[in-house]
């Protein structure tokens, strides 16, 4: 190994040693990851700026502000309001529509702030409807998470993955390319849920929820404190509400026909927002959500490194030498496989950023199209349904639904075999070798 490998294989190991242990900010843990690679000369000055500087960071930071315009604009709160009179007269089949409703929204804006949202209202319809708020907490972040997985802008993984491979040389991907494979898995894990999350929670679903005060909890990584303090009611004003709202479809329109990318399209529509006043500027930098964006940035400057140093295509040439004999499609399964168990203890960011390049330079290897790899690095990269703290939307219901661990390991653990069979049957007929 180069000494520009091993220094990468030194500091790679500490960030992940650092995130596990969790005791300090994930996004100090990156950056301090990036600085040392900064300072050592594996990555120059120059990298480091277009790792900040990446389409995926603008999409996400532009999209941010969007979401943020769309809630002050008291359109989200009109559409809770909505949704709460609709369970009253249909009783659970309405939550269950909601949490429909809720997963058909995040499957273009970040499944966090709707988590952040939305549950708070699920809890107290269920508490009116004396049906226990436990039934459908988890479900709420779980039908997130996965219909995220359903377009290339539902969740940070799927762009991070995007342009980490436009960065190893691999084309980008279109707005809807994923659909065919995140739609089969969200839908099956949504039949799961409604059949079978209730009867293996059962005994958890008969004990009362803790009150929010004694079971806060400080998960650094996670970065969200008592979902209770998002809750501040926005007035209704129909008419940023629409111009927002129409920005919002757009921008989404306009990647979607390919006439610009996501990241144009988005910072395009934040910039007019701002222009057309419907945000101020002050509210647009308080909608960016910065721990998120530097986690992202300081991860792809650990990444690049991986890269440039070589150390990805020699852990690749490791992981082909052991399935050589099996071929592409066991190479598809075991990568899987590794990414969602990192999942389970990494953020999602992390993970997307450190196993891409791996992901790229495996196929390459094998001689066959990394296509279904990266796609597989996608769906895997959010699966994180066995622990509570292996997704943000996972720690807001954890708290406030009063779970117990393994109510995420009884519920969670079967949701991620089922979402793991069904995505890799629709890569394989999706994206062909």
């Amino acid at each position: 190994m180069t000494i520009d490998q091993v220094l990468t294989l030194v500091v790679l190991v500490a960030v992940v040693a650092a995130l596990i242990w969790d005791k300090v900010r994930s996004d100090v843990v990156a950056l301090s990851g990036a600085a040392v690679l900064l300072m050592t000369g594996v990555v120059r000055p120059i990298e480091v700026q277009g790792a900040f500087a990446s389409p995926a960071i603008i999409a996400l930071a532009s999209l941010f502000v969007i979401a943020y315009a769309l809630e002050l604009s008291g359109l989200l709160d009109r559409a809770i309001e909505g949704a709460v009179k609709m369970c009253k007269r249909l009783g659970s089949a309405g939550i269950w529509l909601m949490l429909g409703a809720i997963g058909v929204v995040s499957c273009f804006l970040n499944s966090t702030p709707i988590v952040v949202l939305g549950a708070p209202v699920v809890r107290d319809v269920a508490t009116a409807l004396k049906l226990p708020p436990k039934r459908y907490l988890m479900p709420l972040s779980y039908i997130t998470v996965l219909t995220g997985c359903c377009t290339l802008i539902g969740t940070s993984t799927n762009l991070l993955v995007d342009d980490m491979a436009r960065v190893a040389g691999q084309p980008r991907f279109g707005m809807f390319e994923i659909t065919p494979v995140g739609l089969p898995m969200a839908l099956a894990g949504a039949v799961y849920l409604f059949l079978f999350s209730g009867r293996l929670m059962r005994g958890t679903l008969s004990e009362p929820a803790p009150a929010a005060a004694a079971r806060k909890i400080d998960v650094p990584g996670a970065q969200i404190g008592d979902s209770s303090l998002f809750a501040e009611h926005r007035p209704f004003q129909p008419v940023k509400a629409a111009i927002a709202f129409g920005v919002f479809v757009a921008a989404i329109a306009v990647a979607a026909t390919g006439i610009a990318p996501i990241a144009a399209s988005a910072f395009a529509g934040a910039v007019l927002l701002i222009l057309l006043r419907v945000i101020t500027a002050d509210e647009a930098y308080g909608g960016l959500r910065p721990q998120i964006l530097i986690l992202i940035a300081g991860m792809v400057v650990i990444g690049m490194a991986m890269e440039q140093s070589g150390l990805a295509a020699t852990a690749t040439g490791a992981l082909v030498g052991s399935m050589r004999e099996f071929g592409p499609l066991t190479a598809l399964i075991v990568l899987y496989g590794i990414t969602m168990v990192l999942t389970e203890l990494l953020s999602n960011a992390t993970v997307a950023v450190l196993v891409t390049p791996i992901a790229v330079a495996l196929a390459e290897s094998l001689g066959v199209s990394p296509r279904p790899f990266l796609v597989a690095v996608m769906m895997a990269g959010s699966a994180a349904f066995a622990t509570p703290f292996g997704y943000q939307t996972n720690v807001i219901v954890y708290q406030m639904g009063g779970y117990r661990y393994m109510d995420f390991v009884k519920v969670g653990l079967p949701l991620n075999l089922i979402t793991y069979a069904v995505a890799i049957l629709a890569i394989q007929a999706s994206f062909p070798f």
